[in-house]
């Protein structure tokens, strides 16, 4: 191998190749430890939806405000947002260029149970999704990154053979017998 020139020297002590990725992604790993993400790659999806929401916004805004094509597709956006649950209202376009990806996150389904009180931390509504004992709707959901809209929300439920179930209706006294040949 050659011997490195002097600017190549410099440059090189700035870089540590052996930790270059992990740099500056504090914020990644606050998002990931806070609402239990455990691929990365979820979160960089997140990221990249945000990121293309954002241009897309900022595309918008340089169109005039009276142009028919700017007023339905903003319209189509803040439905489409609104419908999954990550802005709160369908009122303007200032809430889309303040999206985060937490907003992403907090619609997860082991967010969503904890919120409905389903589960006490999230490790433990992460656990009962993989293991089965969640359901969205008919469907027995065991992915936790599963995107709950708003529509679906009322729509979380134990599993009918989960024994999670079965404990919940015996302390609240609503166990059915008929329950029990299941």
């Amino acid at each position: 191998m050659r011997q490195l020139k002097f600017h190549e020297k410099k440059l090189l002590k700035k870089v540590d190749f052996l930790k270059w990725k992990n740099e500056d992604n504090l914020r990644e790993l606050q998002v990931m430890r806070r609402y239990h993400i455990q691929d990365r790659d979820d979160y960089k999806k997140y990221n990249k939806i945000v990121g293309l929401i954002t241009k897309l916004t900022s595309v918008l805004k340089q169109l005039d405000a009276k142009d028919t094509a700017r007023i339905e597709l903003t319209d189509q956006l803040l439905e489409k947002l609104f419908s999954m649950g990550v802005v709160p209202t369908k009122k303007s376009l200032v809430q889309t260029e303040k999206l985060a990806v937490s907003a992403f996150c907090r619609r997860r389904l082991s967010v969503v149970m904890m919120r409905l009180k389903m589960a006490e931390t999230m490790k433990e509504a992460v656990t009962f999704i993989e293991q089965g004992h969640v359901r969205v709707g008919t469907e027995t959901v065991t992915n936790p990154a599963f995107h709950v809209t708003t529509n679906m929300e009322d729509f979380v439920t134990w599993v009918d053979t989960s024994k999670i179930k079965r404990k919940v209706l015996m302390y609240n006294d609503k166990l059915d017998d008929y329950d029990l040949l299941n």
